[in-house]
């Protein structure tokens, strides 16, 4: 969890394009960022994204030929990303730490629900086939929302304080994020971890809000607001990159010219 970067961060996108890397398309960013000493390629291992970042605009134009030239080194590296779950009708997910089965739900006024008949952990979902995903995502959301807001708001209560503005996005670098401004920002999949994960990270970004460092002050106020960070902090560090399997952040686009 990083602080947030600010307005005039150097890094800044160049372009994206479509490599073919074992027959198949894969999207490639490349990103402009002066602080780089070479071009670098790097394959996110939760998401699978690819990008090339490129020291200077000169050598922009020749990042994708070097992507190119990697590209067993990306194939190998892409094999070891977690095979994505499409939220459809049978797939199984995480949620709040547990797995559910997503099944078809009679029409009611909710599309999406919350089934634990005969102890079993079920999300119901209604209408076709085809809008199980969109639903379920959608669900996922507002309940990210919904929680992520209330324990910012209680840690922050605790400390005296309050955030300016909470920002629930899809981010694939970090988990949570604080700005001077005291405003905060948390990935919408913490809602499928544990609960003492999604407390900690909130806690993690609040604490921010109090200490804006790692010092040994700022870990003292999140011990004091969640007790334990080591568990957590292994919980996301050995199963974390398993919450970006289900409806992956991005797929190649279509239109996109192949090179």
């Amino acid at each position: 969890m990083r602080k947030k970067a600010s307005r005039t961060s150097r890094s800044q996108l160049a372009k994206r394009e479509l490599l073919r890397i074992d027959g198949k398309p894969v999207a490639v960013t490349v990103k402009l960022n002066p602080r780089a000493r070479r071009l670098i390629v790097k394959v996110h291992p939760s998401t699978g994204e690819v990008s090339v970042v490129a020291p200077s605009k000169r050598s922009v134009d020749n990042a994708l030929n070097f992507a190119r030239g990697e590209t067993d080194w990306i194939a190998e590296r892409l094999k070891q990303v977690p095979p994505a779950v499409p939220l459809g009708l049978g797939a199984r997910i995480l949620y709040r730490g547990e797995e559910y089965v997503i099944r078809r739900g009679e029409a009611r006024r909710t599309p999406v629900w919350i089934d634990r008949e005969d102890g079993g952990r079920i999300i119901r979902v209604t209408g076709q086939s085809e809008h199980v995903a969109r639903r379920v995502l959608d669900f996922l959301k507002r309940e990210a929302r919904k929680v992520l807001e209330a324990r910012a708001f209680d840690f922050a209560g605790r400390l005296g304080t309050a955030p300016k503005h909470i920002t629930v996005r899809d981010t694939a670098s970090r988990w949570g994020s604080c700005s001077t401004q005291r405003s905060l920002s948390f990935s919408w999949r913490l809602i499928l971890a544990p609960s003492f994960v999604l407390d900690y990270v909130v806690a993690h970004e609040v604490a921010h809000m109090r200490e804006m460092n790692h010092g040994q002050r700022f870990w003292r106020v999140v011990e004091d607001l969640v007790g334990d960070v080591e568990a957590p902090q292994i919980w996301l560090r050995e199963k974390g990159s398993l919450l970006h399997r289900y409806m992956p952040r991005s797929d190649p686009e279509r239109g996109l010219p192949y090179t």
